[in-house]
């Protein structure tokens, strides 16, 4: 049966961006977590990119000097020889040019004397050495931290991979499998590009502020003020619109999420989509998904982007104004031309770390709202812990359930105190119409769900005190739908038991019947299977995975129709093949064609998860109830 939730579970759930609001702070909090056991390396960056702003922040100031031999080498070209500096001031002032004279009286220059090219070319080496180290440290912080987030997203992936196998089968079935592959992929890679983006540039811009601040008031106090007047206006915009933009990309990445769910749908489902001419309604879906990303899109990216545009907007008025009172400075005497190029720089240098963190908002935003997903999935409620060490007895077969009750939602009942034995080498066959819970026994005894209450022992041990990965080894499934990855057939046989022999394999193919059309292949059971299987047919498809289950040689056998899609010829190989596999093995064979579980020991007949028919097929037919009714119904209907 179809468990409940399997296509609007997601939609109802992850459709509304809004309908949380995001966890900004715990979710960059939980980042820096991941980010603790690299504190060293980490500790490395930082003095690196310390090293690199400190240089960074002395090369305007040392370039400032190399100004000021210049200048002052023309101005004092031009001005008499044999006088001292203070004569010439003097000199400059009884011919009326006090303006002139005032600034000639703040530089360091010898009159008559023009550029010092010695000390001008000392003054550039050691602004290139200086500029030489800085790169270095930055590249080496660069690389140091590169190591560092891969690392961390690598351990994150590993998590959620780990995370996706510990989830219960009802995870799945409520949410949408294109939104958890979006999260386990797109999301993933979004916070490897914020944190790779962000951390480095987080990092140099604050130092950069700190350092080119000091430089600015080490120089001149007056300038930093009017410098820093723009601060307080920068920093409220981008708060305002920080706050604003938050929400929009939290959608941006849930209808991500519905898209990818949508488009995955409909792409494995395409034939079926063109079979019934749903292309309209699928497009229309995909318009309507797609209207919604580019919307959410459209404005987080337009919101933060409006921050760079302010930001810079500020900076340039700030430049304007450190520029004319430097000048009027300079024309006073009280700086020089050099410290006031250099202030200009570091004015830039000031406003364009700002200029960064702006930038930087919607890589941020963008890469804490994917976060936010990744950790909702590593937070998601998991299976019920193994026992561990647990003292089995060896595998005979035998399964009783006991007073079983079960649902998927607690407003529907599904199964309720059901009781069953099986003994060892028996064949159990369940039939029933469709939702009477016969896919569900099968899912319980396999442990994809819990009972509710009662219990399931195989060979008189509770499930519950089996690890799953022992119970599942005990129990082979061959179901309706075939599933083979892309390897070979060889491969995908050895996929029931990944140690098992060459020959384990070919034995497990021929019992099979795989060996059959296997061999007539022109890389026999090297054969590659292709994306999706196009290379075999579906019935060689279904015996491949008999072979797998041959191969595995379980105790315990869940047979789900297998020959409800494929041919009459390849439906009796597939019957043949699994009553080879049934030899010996307690069976479970899920029957939607009567006709093949006539042999059967003991046929439960099931009806809104009760057993209300329990016998063989001649007794069940013998004694005119719901079997006899839906016996007769397959034949009548095959007659007419």
């Amino acid at each position: 049966m179809t468990r409940p939730g399997m296509m609007g579970g997601a939609a109802d759930s992850q459709g509304n961006p809004n309908a949380r609001a995001t966890q900004f702070g715990p979710s960059v909090r939980r980042l820096a977590t991941r980010l603790a056991p690299y504190k060293r390396a980490i500790g490395a960056v930082l003095l690196f990119i310390v090293t690199a702003v400190s240089l960074n922040a002395i090369g305007p100031r040392i370039l400032g000097h190399g100004t000021d031999i210049i200048f002052n080498g023309v101005i004092g070209k031009q001005l008499p020889t044999g006088v001292t500096q203070a004569q010439a001031v003097e000199q400059l002032r009884a011919a009326g040019q006090d303006t002139f004279a005032d600034m000639v009286s703040g530089m360091n220059l010898i009159p008559g004397v023009g550029v010092d090219f010695g000390a001008l070319a000392r003054v550039m080496y050691l602004a290139l050495a200086v500029y030489l180290i800085a790169a270095t440290c930055a590249w080496a912080s660069a690389y140091i931290l590169n190591n560092v987030v891969q690392s961390v997203i690598r351990g994150l992936r590993s998590d959620v991979e780990d995370k996706v196998h510990r989830l219960p089968l009802s995870y799945f079935d409520k949410h949408q499998r294109g939104d958890v592959l979006s999260r386990v992929t797109n999301d993933i890679d979004n916070v490897s590009q914020s944190l790779q983006q962000t951390m480095s540039q987080l990092l140099n811009a604050l130092l950069t502020v700190l350092a080119v601040l000091a430089m600015m008031l080490w120089i001149s106090p007056l300038l930093a003020l009017i410098a820093l007047l723009t601060v307080p206006l920068s920093l409220l915009v981008t708060a305002i619109i920080v706050k604003r933009a938050q929400p929009h990309y939290a959608g941006q990445w849930r209808h991500t999420g519905l898209l990818n769910a949508h488009v995955e749908e409909t792409h494995t489902g395409h034939e079926l989509v063109l079979a019934y001419g749903r292309e309209r309604d699928v497009q229309n879906t995909f318009d309507e998904r797609n209207g919604k990303l580019q919307t959410s899109a459209f404005k987080a990216q337009f919101l933060s982007g409006m921050v760079m545009p302010v930001i810079m907007f500020l900076g340039n008025i700030n430049y304007v104004l450190v520029a004319v009172v430097g000048g009027m400075r300079v024309a006073s005497g009280n700086m020089s031309l050099g410290e006031v190029q250099a202030f200009i720089q570091y004015s830039r240098q000031f406003t364009q770390p700002l200029s960064q963190l702006a930038s930087m908002v919607n890589v941020l935003q963008s890469g804490v709202a994917s976060a936010e997903r990744v950790f909702e999935l590593l937070d998601a409620e998991e299976e019920t812990a193994d026992v561990t060490n647990p003292d089995l007895p060896a595998s005979r077969g035998r399964v009783e359930f006991d007073d079983v009750s079960f649902r998927y939602d607690s407003d529907r009942p599904l199964i309720d105190n059901l009781s069953l034995t099986v003994e060892p080498g028996q064949m159990v066959a369940i039939v029933g119409p469709t939702g009477a819970g016969k896919t569900t026994l099968v899912n319980l005894l396999m442990r994809f769900y819990e009972v509710d209450s009662g219990a399931i022992r195989i060979d008189g041990v509770d499930i519950r005190r089996m690890p799953r990965a022992e119970l599942r080894t005990r129990i082979g499934m061959v179901l309706q739908d075939t599933w083979l990855f892309g390897g070979t057939i060889a491969d995908n046989i050895r996929y029931g038991a990944i140690d098992a022999s060459e020959e384990s394999v070919s034995q497990a193919a021929k019992d099979s019947y795989v060996d059959r059309f296997a061999r007539a292949l022109p890389d026999g059971y090297d054969t590659i299977i292709d994306e999706e299987s196009g290379n075999v047919s579906i019935g060689e498809q279904q015996l491949i995975t008999i072979a797998r289950a041959f191969v595995s040689q379980p105790h315990i056998l869940i047979l789900d129709e297998a020959t409800s899609s494929v041919d009459t010829r390849t439906e009796l190989l597939i019957q043949k093949a699994m009553s080879r596999l049934r030899a010996d093995r307690t069976a479970f064979v899920i029957a939607h064609r009567l006709s093949t579980i006539r042999d059967a020991d003991v046929i439960l007949v099931m009806e809104d998860g009760h057993i209300v028919e329990t016998g063989s097929h001649d007794e069940l037919i013998a004694a005119d109830g719901p079997y006899r009714a839906l016996y007769m119904s397959q034949f009548a209907g095959a007659s007419t």
